[in-house]
Protein backbone atom coordinates (compact mmCIF):
# COMPACT_ATOMS: atom_id res chain seq x y z
CA UNK A 1 0.00 0.00 0.00
CA UNK A 2 1.52 3.39 -1.16
CA UNK A 3 2.91 5.65 1.92
CA UNK A 4 0.38 8.29 2.87
CA UNK A 5 -3.09 6.33 1.43
CA UNK A 6 -6.04 5.83 4.02
CA UNK A 7 -9.07 3.65 3.17
CA UNK A 8 -12.18 5.37 3.72
CA UNK A 9 -13.88 3.30 6.40
CA UNK A 10 -17.15 3.24 4.66
CA UNK A 11 -15.78 1.57 1.48
CA UNK A 12 -13.82 -0.81 3.82
CA UNK A 13 -17.00 -1.90 5.62
CA UNK A 14 -19.05 -2.43 2.36
CA UNK A 15 -16.59 -4.19 1.02
CA UNK A 16 -16.53 -6.60 3.93
CA UNK A 17 -20.11 -7.18 3.81
CA UNK A 18 -20.53 -7.64 -0.27
CA UNK A 19 -17.95 -10.75 0.81
CA UNK A 20 -20.06 -11.76 3.94
CA UNK A 21 -23.03 -11.42 1.92
CA UNK A 22 -22.11 -13.23 -1.13
CA UNK A 23 -23.68 -10.32 -3.30
CA UNK A 24 -24.15 -6.89 -3.54
CA UNK A 25 -27.92 -6.45 -3.04
CA UNK A 26 -27.28 -8.51 0.15
CA UNK A 27 -25.08 -6.40 1.19
CA UNK A 28 -26.97 -3.49 0.49
CA UNK A 29 -29.63 -4.74 2.61
CA UNK A 30 -27.39 -5.25 5.65
CA UNK A 31 -25.53 -1.97 5.39
CA UNK A 32 -29.41 -0.51 4.80
CA UNK A 33 -27.86 1.85 1.66
CA UNK A 34 -28.93 1.00 -2.30
CA UNK A 35 -26.92 -1.33 -4.39
CA UNK A 36 -26.10 1.07 -6.45
CA UNK A 37 -24.03 2.84 -3.29
CA UNK A 38 -23.12 -0.47 -2.49
CA UNK A 39 -21.16 -0.74 -6.40
CA UNK A 40 -20.23 2.98 -6.11
CA UNK A 41 -18.16 2.15 -3.29
CA UNK A 42 -16.41 -0.68 -4.17
CA UNK A 43 -15.48 1.17 -7.55
CA UNK A 44 -13.82 3.87 -5.93
CA UNK A 45 -12.03 1.71 -3.36
CA UNK A 46 -10.65 -0.79 -6.34
CA UNK A 47 -9.87 2.52 -8.53
CA UNK A 48 -7.80 4.18 -5.46
CA UNK A 49 -6.06 0.68 -4.88
CA UNK A 50 -5.89 0.22 -8.29
CA UNK A 51 -6.72 -3.51 -7.99
CA UNK A 52 -9.98 -5.88 -8.61
CA UNK A 53 -10.29 -6.99 -4.91
CA UNK A 54 -14.10 -8.76 -5.75
CA UNK A 55 -15.17 -11.14 -8.09
CA UNK A 56 -18.31 -10.57 -9.36
CA UNK A 57 -20.35 -14.18 -9.16
CA UNK A 58 -22.58 -16.38 -7.05
CA UNK A 59 -21.41 -15.65 -4.36
CA UNK A 60 -18.91 -12.75 -4.94
CA UNK A 61 -15.74 -13.66 -3.57
CA UNK A 62 -12.32 -11.79 -2.33
CA UNK A 63 -9.62 -12.21 -5.46
CA UNK A 64 -5.95 -12.16 -3.90
CA UNK A 65 -5.47 -8.42 -3.73
CA UNK A 66 -8.41 -8.45 -1.65
CA UNK A 67 -7.35 -11.05 0.88
CA UNK A 68 -5.26 -8.38 2.73
CA UNK A 69 -7.88 -5.87 2.93
CA UNK A 70 -10.48 -8.54 3.88
CA UNK A 71 -7.92 -8.92 6.74
CA UNK A 72 -7.52 -5.72 7.80
CA UNK A 73 -11.73 -5.04 7.92
CA UNK A 74 -11.81 -7.63 10.45
CA UNK A 75 -9.49 -6.43 12.80
CA UNK A 76 -10.68 -2.84 11.96
CA UNK A 77 -14.34 -3.96 12.80
CA UNK A 78 -13.03 -6.09 15.79
CA UNK A 79 -10.97 -3.06 17.39
CA UNK A 80 -13.66 -0.74 16.59
CA UNK A 81 -16.57 -2.65 18.67
CA UNK A 82 -14.94 -2.96 21.40
CA UNK A 83 -13.46 0.44 22.00
CA UNK A 84 -17.26 1.77 21.72
CA UNK A 85 -17.87 -1.04 24.28
CA UNK A 86 -14.70 0.39 26.31
CA UNK A 87 -16.74 4.10 26.35
CA UNK A 88 -20.27 3.00 26.30
CA UNK A 89 -19.89 -0.07 28.63
CA UNK A 90 -21.72 -2.03 26.14
CA UNK A 91 -20.78 -4.37 23.22
CA UNK A 92 -22.89 -3.79 20.11
CA UNK A 93 -22.86 -5.15 16.95
CA UNK A 94 -19.93 -7.72 16.92
CA UNK A 95 -20.36 -11.29 14.67
CA UNK A 96 -17.22 -12.72 15.47
CA UNK A 97 -16.49 -14.85 12.67
CA UNK A 98 -14.74 -18.34 13.40
CA UNK A 99 -14.02 -21.38 11.50
CA UNK A 100 -14.51 -25.05 13.27
CA UNK A 101 -14.78 -28.52 11.71
CA UNK A 102 -17.77 -30.84 12.19
CA UNK A 103 -17.30 -33.10 14.41
CA UNK A 104 -15.88 -30.40 16.41
CA UNK A 105 -19.04 -28.30 16.17
CA UNK A 106 -21.06 -31.61 17.34
CA UNK A 107 -18.74 -32.48 20.13
CA UNK A 108 -16.44 -30.44 21.89
CA UNK A 109 -16.41 -26.92 21.00
CA UNK A 110 -19.92 -25.60 21.76
CA UNK A 111 -19.99 -25.29 25.64
CA UNK A 112 -16.93 -23.30 24.84
CA UNK A 113 -19.19 -20.53 23.36
CA UNK A 114 -21.25 -20.94 26.52
CA UNK A 115 -18.46 -19.90 28.23
CA UNK A 116 -17.24 -16.21 27.18
CA UNK A 117 -18.72 -13.65 28.96
CA UNK A 118 -22.30 -12.64 27.71
CA UNK A 119 -21.28 -8.80 27.89
CA UNK A 120 -18.06 -9.21 25.67
CA UNK A 121 -19.59 -11.06 22.49
CA UNK A 122 -22.78 -10.25 20.28
CA UNK A 123 -23.25 -12.80 18.02
CA UNK A 124 -21.07 -15.44 16.82
CA UNK A 125 -20.34 -16.19 13.11
CA UNK A 126 -19.45 -20.24 12.78
CA UNK A 127 -18.54 -21.34 9.33
CA UNK A 128 -17.82 -25.30 9.06
CA UNK A 129 -14.80 -26.30 7.63
CA UNK A 130 -12.39 -29.15 7.35
CA UNK A 131 -9.56 -29.34 9.84
CA UNK A 132 -7.33 -29.72 7.26
CA UNK A 133 -8.77 -26.49 5.66
CA UNK A 134 -9.73 -24.21 7.98
CA UNK A 135 -6.30 -22.16 8.31
CA UNK A 136 -7.36 -21.13 4.28
CA UNK A 137 -10.30 -19.36 6.03
CA UNK A 138 -7.69 -17.27 7.86
CA UNK A 139 -5.25 -16.26 5.14
CA UNK A 140 -7.90 -14.88 3.48
CA UNK A 141 -9.63 -12.88 6.34
CA UNK A 142 -12.77 -14.81 6.54
CA UNK A 143 -12.41 -15.71 10.21
CA UNK A 144 -11.01 -14.33 13.53
CA UNK A 145 -10.29 -17.11 14.72
CA UNK A 146 -10.20 -21.73 13.57
CA UNK A 147 -9.95 -24.81 15.04
CA UNK A 148 -7.57 -26.47 12.56
CA UNK A 149 -5.29 -29.43 12.18
CA UNK A 150 -2.24 -27.41 10.60
CA UNK A 151 0.25 -26.48 13.92
CA UNK A 152 2.08 -23.65 11.28
CA UNK A 153 0.94 -20.35 12.17
CA UNK A 154 -0.79 -18.17 9.23
CA UNK A 155 0.72 -15.06 9.43
CA UNK A 156 -0.10 -12.64 11.88
CA UNK A 157 -1.51 -15.51 13.92
CA UNK A 158 -1.05 -16.97 17.28
CA UNK A 159 -1.17 -21.16 17.75
CA UNK A 160 -2.32 -22.78 20.83
CA UNK A 161 -2.50 -26.47 20.72
CA UNK A 162 -5.99 -28.40 21.91
CA UNK A 163 -5.91 -31.99 22.03
CA UNK A 164 -6.76 -34.93 20.06
CA UNK A 165 -9.26 -36.31 18.63
CA UNK A 166 -9.64 -40.41 17.67
CA UNK A 167 -11.79 -41.61 15.86
CA UNK A 168 -12.78 -45.57 15.14
CA UNK A 169 -13.48 -47.38 12.28
CA UNK A 170 -16.92 -49.09 12.74
CA UNK A 171 -19.74 -50.61 10.75
CA UNK A 172 -23.20 -52.81 11.71
CA UNK A 173 -22.06 -56.20 12.57
CA UNK A 174 -24.43 -57.14 9.63
CA UNK A 175 -22.43 -54.99 7.53
CA UNK A 176 -19.37 -56.38 9.08
CA UNK A 177 -20.12 -59.88 8.31
CA UNK A 178 -21.29 -59.46 4.62
CA UNK A 179 -18.56 -57.82 3.53
CA UNK A 180 -15.58 -58.13 6.07
CA UNK A 181 -15.49 -62.14 6.99
CA UNK A 182 -14.30 -64.94 5.68
CA UNK A 183 -10.96 -63.22 3.77
CA UNK A 184 -8.34 -61.00 4.96
CA UNK A 185 -9.06 -57.23 5.78
CA UNK A 186 -7.05 -55.94 3.29
CA UNK A 187 -8.72 -58.22 1.02
CA UNK A 188 -12.04 -57.09 1.81
CA UNK A 189 -11.47 -53.31 2.72
CA UNK A 190 -10.72 -52.98 -1.68
CA UNK A 191 -14.47 -53.89 -2.30
CA UNK A 192 -16.29 -53.05 0.93
CA UNK A 193 -18.42 -49.67 0.72
CA UNK A 194 -16.85 -46.84 2.55
CA UNK A 195 -18.65 -43.27 3.72
CA UNK A 196 -17.09 -40.15 3.61
CA UNK A 197 -18.11 -36.48 4.87
CA UNK A 198 -17.14 -34.50 1.79
CA UNK A 199 -14.34 -34.88 -0.87
CA UNK A 200 -11.73 -32.92 1.73
CA UNK A 201 -12.74 -36.36 4.20
CA UNK A 202 -9.30 -38.40 4.21
CA UNK A 203 -9.61 -39.87 7.12
CA UNK A 204 -11.31 -43.36 5.87
CA UNK A 205 -8.35 -42.85 3.60
CA UNK A 206 -5.67 -42.83 5.95
CA UNK A 207 -7.12 -46.04 7.92
CA UNK A 208 -6.97 -47.81 4.95
CA UNK A 209 -3.28 -46.92 4.54
CA UNK A 210 -2.20 -47.77 7.94
CA UNK A 211 -4.33 -50.84 7.94
CA UNK A 212 -3.43 -52.25 4.46
CA UNK A 213 -0.33 -50.32 3.82
CA UNK A 214 -1.94 -50.02 0.45
CA UNK A 215 -3.67 -46.95 -1.31
CA UNK A 216 -7.10 -48.80 -1.89
CA UNK A 217 -9.92 -47.29 -4.06
CA UNK A 218 -13.39 -49.00 -2.90
CA UNK A 219 -16.98 -47.73 -3.56
CA UNK A 220 -17.34 -44.34 -1.74
CA UNK A 221 -20.33 -43.00 -0.76
CA UNK A 222 -20.38 -39.03 0.42
CA UNK A 223 -22.59 -37.64 3.29
CA UNK A 224 -21.89 -34.12 3.85
CA UNK A 225 -23.20 -33.80 7.48
CA UNK A 226 -22.37 -35.42 10.79
CA UNK A 227 -26.06 -36.70 12.01
CA UNK A 228 -26.99 -38.70 8.50
CA UNK A 229 -23.03 -39.78 8.34
CA UNK A 230 -23.80 -41.82 11.07
CA UNK A 231 -26.75 -42.50 10.76
CA UNK A 232 -25.64 -44.31 7.15
CA UNK A 233 -23.49 -45.99 8.98
CA UNK A 234 -25.81 -47.44 11.34
CA UNK A 235 -28.27 -48.64 8.43
CA UNK A 236 -25.35 -50.39 6.74
CA UNK A 237 -24.68 -48.23 3.83
CA UNK A 238 -21.01 -48.31 4.58
CA UNK A 239 -18.47 -48.08 6.72
CA UNK A 240 -16.76 -44.84 8.32
CA UNK A 241 -14.36 -42.62 10.81
CA UNK A 242 -16.67 -41.77 13.65
CA UNK A 243 -15.17 -40.15 16.86
CA UNK A 244 -14.77 -42.38 19.78
CA UNK A 245 -16.36 -40.30 22.13
CA UNK A 246 -20.48 -40.25 19.75
CA UNK A 247 -19.74 -44.07 18.78
CA UNK A 248 -18.86 -45.75 22.11
CA UNK A 249 -22.12 -46.29 23.50
CA UNK A 250 -23.39 -48.17 20.23
CA UNK A 251 -19.90 -50.29 20.11
CA UNK A 252 -20.90 -51.02 23.95
CA UNK A 253 -24.53 -52.38 22.95
CA UNK A 254 -23.27 -54.30 20.08
CA UNK A 255 -24.67 -52.01 17.54
CA UNK A 256 -21.95 -51.36 16.09
CA UNK A 257 -18.53 -53.31 15.50
CA UNK A 258 -14.57 -52.04 14.58
CA UNK A 259 -13.58 -52.72 10.92
CA UNK A 260 -10.29 -52.23 11.92
CA UNK A 261 -10.12 -53.21 15.41
CA UNK A 262 -6.71 -52.23 17.33
CA UNK A 263 -6.40 -49.35 14.81
CA UNK A 264 -7.20 -45.67 15.14
CA UNK A 265 -6.61 -42.42 13.53
CA UNK A 266 -6.13 -39.33 15.61
CA UNK A 267 -6.46 -35.73 14.65
CA UNK A 268 -4.17 -33.03 17.12
CA UNK A 269 -6.13 -30.37 16.77
CA UNK A 270 -5.04 -26.29 16.87
CA UNK A 271 -6.53 -22.99 17.82
CA UNK A 272 -5.32 -20.20 16.13
CA UNK A 273 -6.09 -16.63 15.97
CA UNK A 274 -5.16 -13.28 14.87
CA UNK A 275 -2.26 -11.43 17.24
CA UNK A 276 -4.64 -8.73 18.65
CA UNK A 277 -5.02 -7.38 21.45
CA UNK A 278 -8.41 -7.97 22.17
CA UNK A 279 -10.31 -8.98 25.37
CA UNK A 280 -12.85 -10.91 22.85
CA UNK A 281 -10.40 -12.84 21.39
CA UNK A 282 -8.47 -13.66 24.10
CA UNK A 283 -11.82 -14.24 26.29
CA UNK A 284 -13.04 -17.21 23.64
CA UNK A 285 -9.21 -18.18 23.13
CA UNK A 286 -9.62 -19.32 27.30
CA UNK A 287 -12.82 -20.58 27.02
CA UNK A 288 -11.87 -22.82 23.65
CA UNK A 289 -9.00 -24.18 25.50
CA UNK A 290 -11.29 -25.29 29.42
CA UNK A 291 -13.60 -26.71 26.92
CA UNK A 292 -10.57 -28.58 24.64
CA UNK A 293 -9.02 -29.88 27.60
CA UNK A 294 -12.57 -31.30 28.78
CA UNK A 295 -13.62 -32.86 25.59
CA UNK A 296 -10.46 -33.93 23.76
CA UNK A 297 -7.59 -36.31 24.18
CA UNK A 298 -4.27 -34.60 25.77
Amino acid sequence: MLAGMQIDSAQLDTFAAVIDEGSFDAAARRLRITPSAVSQRIKALESRLGQVLIQRGKPARSTAAGEALLRLARQVSLLEVEAIAAVKGQMEGLRLPVAVNADSLNGWFLPALLDVPRELVTAFDLRQEDQDHSAELLRDGTVLAAVTADPRPVQGCRVRPLGRMRYLSVATPEYAERWLAGRPLAEALADAPMLVFNTKDMLQHRLLRKVTRRRLDPPVHTIPAPGPFVRAIGLGLGWGMIEEEVVEPDLAAGRLVEVAPGNYVDVPLYWQYWKLDSPVLNALTDAVLRAAAAGLRS
